[in-house]
């Protein structure tokens, strides 16, 4: 019993749903925000789109995990989160329905410049949730919200990384069909991007050890998976890079989730004895559930819609 209401074992629990929704929302935002350079005419658009839908639903389960996990399960954590962060999360909030608007409604109206419309906001959309997602992990790294330099080049490099994985997702995803070469695209563009990626990551660690930048922050934990991120992107920036995109875009986004998982120092209280036993009972079938489902669907779409469908 009082492994349950052990609040090490709720607070790994809720960095599991973070950097999950980080390493495959990723795919679909980063897809989204590269949408004008891998797609240049309205078949390759839709492509793009379809590629993307309807995987983006399954990744925001993860989402909606971690908020209410927190909610329920981390209410201190909740309330620091929300003090500290509100006009970040309004924005994400925003860029969040915005992008999911231009993917519901884009096939609803049979018309270039409506198609045109939604894809702007897919595209606006996806990149404001990207810096959202920056801003917001280096407002809990620095223990405030503020407009500073490291909060600057901490989103930029949480953007870059969401670019990097949305160029692997293309390389993959957008192979065998009529505009292929959108793949190719994405899979050239996985060797800069992982290069921007690195430059950034070097830089927002080289600020981050400036005194009283991110005092949150436990530095052993932080320098050790800096490290693995700066392997994973040098990995990715060689000629080999495009083929191991995969998983090192992969591993080098869920680094910003697990830094501040891991080291960032989030008060968290115990869960009352019984309390525990009950959500764990619940949530422990669920988590498998969740992971083969987003296997099940990734295979099932592994590939765009040949034809229109629902989303493009």
């Amino acid at each position: 019993m009082e492994l349950f209401a052990s609040p090490l074992l709720t607070a790994s629990l809720l960095g599991l749903f973070v950097v999950g929704y980080l390493v495959l929302a990723g795919a679909d935002v980063g897809l989204g925000m590269l949408m004008p350079h891998l797609a240049r005419t309205p078949e390759q658009r839709r492509r793009v789109v379809s590629a993307i839908a309807p995987y983006f639903l399954a990744s925001e389960v993860w989402l909606v995990a971690a908020v209410g996990v927190m909610a329920g399960m981390l209410p201190d954590v909740e309330h620091r989160v929300v003090a500290t962060l509100w006009p970040v999360l309004l924005l994400l909030l925003a860029a969040w329905v915005l992008r999911d608007a231009g993917l519901w409604f884009r096939a609803r109206v049979d018309s270039p410049g409506w198609r045109s419309t939604c894809d702007t906001a897919i595209v606006t959309g996806s990149w404001l949730l990207a810096g959202s997602w920056g801003v917001a992990l280096a407002g809990l790294l620095a223990g405030e919200l503020a407009l500073s330099p490291f909060t600057v080049v901490c989103a930029a490099t949480v953007v870059s990384l969401f670019a990097l994985r949305g160029a692997a997702f293309g390389a993959e995803r957008l192979v065998g069909s009529a505009e292929a070469e959108s793949a190719d695209v994405a899979a050239r563009a996985t060797r800069t991007l992982s290069r921007v990626a690195l430059a950034a990551v070097l830089v927002t660690a080289a600020v981050a050890v400036g005194p009283g930048v991110a005092p949150m922050v436990r530095v052993e934990a932080a320098l050790v998976l800096t490290v693995v991120a700066v392997a994973a992107l040098a990995a990715t920036a060689g000629l080999a890079g495009p083929m191991l995109s995969r998983h090192t875009s992969a591993v080098a986004i869920a680094v910003p989730g697990l830094i501040v998982a891991l080291s960032a120092d989030l008060s968290v209280t115990p869960l009352p004895g019984m309390t525990g036993v009950f959500v764990w009972s619940v949530l422990l079938p669920t988590i498998p559930v969740m992971l083969l489902g987003q296997v099940w669907l990734y295979r099932m779409t592994r590939r765009p819609a040949a034809e229109p469908t629902f989303f493009a």
